[in-house]
């Protein structure tokens, strides 16, 4: 079996994150989703689970934070192109998201950033891959 990454986040409503992630273009695992948790599949290995904040609570001993107010993770996602990175941004800002800093284009490597509705930020970016060659 490959290995898969399944990334968690605490969210205020869950219906309200089911319908972002939707909105991006992602789908939901219902197999793994309730009204506690949703599994927006992000790709065949990629998936990110959305939990109620007090579901959240209940896998750690640590208090949850609040993304809105403080960063603890970024995630980035990598894009085909300089059009897609600008599409899934475009799609973040319609489904409720915003855009807490501007593009950064440094020639070889192009990103975005969005913010969901409860603060966690995603980098979706480009890399030109023959910069990336050794």
């Amino acid at each position: 079996m490959p290995q898969m990454i399944f990334v968690n986040l605490p969210v205020s409503d869950v219906a309200r994150a089911k319908a972002f992630y939707e909105g991006i273009g992602f789908t939901i695992n219902p197999q793994f989703s309730d009204e506690k948790a949703n599994c927006v599949v992000i790709s065949d290995s990629i998936f990110l689970m959305t939990l109620h904040r007090d579901y959240f609570a209940t896998f750690t001993a640590k208090p949850v934070g609040n993304p809105g107010a403080e960063t603890s993770v970024l995630l980035a996602l990598s894009q085909d192109d300089r059009a897609a990175v600008d599409s899934i941004v475009t799609r973040a800002l319609a489904a409720g998201g915003s855009e807490p800093r501007p593009a950064q284009d440094h020639g070889f490597m192009y990103q975005r950033c969005f913010a969901d509705p409860d603060g966690h930020v995603f980098e979706p970016f480009w890399m030109d891959p023959g910069a990336v060659q050794g």
